[in-house]
């Protein structure tokens, strides 16, 4: 089969590699029907990730058919569509059973660590994937729901819902306001709703992402280019800041807005992937009373929200805005990795047959 190969820092190609094949009886191989791009392998490809070695197929995201299980897994069988969760889960370990899936203490990748899809196992940039554990790893995709929306439940609906909305308490009435008009930061627009948020702040300084912040939930938009920024936001609350404020870019400038605009008592919730140390003003925090979250996703909530997407409760579609072939995938990552010029939220890559 045909995958996407990490060859150590800015190094990547669509190249030939062996099929994937059971190694345990709990396994299954799923044929990658649609897959995207995120962020993360991005950083992976800048040398961020350490743990990526050469010779690493990426990607964590995807949705597909099962055509081999395993001897032990009798709730999968051959034919079905299926999403496949970024995060790993043995169901049985001290962890799963608590619900934190992100730190599953299953052998596999590592014993601690629940993102190994394109990070410490082979990823579902390929053709086809081997998926440990794929009786809690994997979900049945009922009928109506396109990979084009199902994709987007492998990682930003729930990262965003679960470390977002869920870590930031968000609760009926609140004034939530969103660092970042990226995929995730659109995605917990998507989903404050769901907690009852009466008002929803997009932020971000490119003009594009904030028009498109009003389609997928956001009620008032911010530019902070302009030096008016702060006090624009803090109007929406008689001045007294936000009850709930979403990290979701990932640098330090966006948290330290963060810290910024929120009210004494209230949240802030760290979505984005940090690669640098971000300062915390501790001497002047204490006396405010407020919550800092952060975390990795467990995507215990992905059956909820697929059930909404179902529904089409969820803007999963509005996602979607670059459409590729699976071999088009090198073309796919110039498009994401420039998504300033070309206005892409999630680039999504499907097989030329569904035969």
């Amino acid at each position: 089969m045909k995958a996407l190969v990490y060859g150590g820092p800015g190094e990547k190609s669509w190249t030939e590699v062996p099929d994937p094949v059971i190694l345990h009886p709990t396994d299954a191989i799923v044929r990658i029907d649609t897959t995207t791009i995120c962020g993360t392998d991005l950083h992976i490809l800048k040398g961020d990730v350490p743990a990526v070695q050469p010779g690493r197929i990426l990607g964590h995201e995807g949705v597909g058919t099962v055509t081999e299980v395993g001897s032990s897994v009798s709730s999968l069988s051959p034919g079905e569509r299926v999403i496949i969760s970024c995060i790993k889960s043995c169901g049985h370990c001290g962890n799963c059973r608590k619900g934190l899936f992100s730190h599953c203490l299953g052998d596999e990748g590592q014993a601690g660590t629940g993102w190994i899809f394109g990070h410490l196992i082979d990823g579902t940039q390929a053709e086809f994937v081997r998926v440990p554990y794929a009786e809690n790893s994997l979900h049945k995709l009922p009928h109506g729901v396109t990979d084009a929306e199902a994709v987007m439940l492998s990682d930003i609906l729930p990262t965003a819902f679960e470390i977002g909305v869920q870590a930031g308490h968000v609760v009926p009435g609140d004034v939530v306001a969103i660092v970042g008009a990226g995929p995730i930061g659109l995605a917990a627009m998507a989903t404050a709703g769901l907690h009852g948020a009466a008002t929803v702040v997009a932020i971000d300084p490119d003009e594009g992402r904030l028009a498109k912040s009003r389609g997928f939930g956001a009620t008032h938009t911010v530019n902070p280019s302009n030096p008016e920024w702060m006090a624009d936001v803090l109007a929406l609350t008689d001045g007294a800041g936000v009850d709930v404020a979403m990290e979701a870019v990932g640098i330090p400038e966006t948290f330290d807005m963060a810290l910024r605009l929120v009210r004494p008592g209230g949240h802030v919730a760290n979505i984005g992937v940090h690669g640098k140390p971000v300062q915390l003003p501790l001497q002047d925090l204490w006396i405010q009373n407020i919550n800092i979250s952060m975390g990795l996703v467990n995507t215990n909530t992905t059956p909820m929200l697929l059930r909404l997407v179902a529904q089409h409760k969820l803007p999963a579609d509005k996602f979607a805005t670059h459409h590729f072939e699976l071999e088009q995938i090198m073309d796919a990552y110039d498009t994401f990795s420039r998504a300033g010029e070309t206005g892409a939220l999630k680039v999504v890559l499907s097989r030329t047959s569904h035969d």
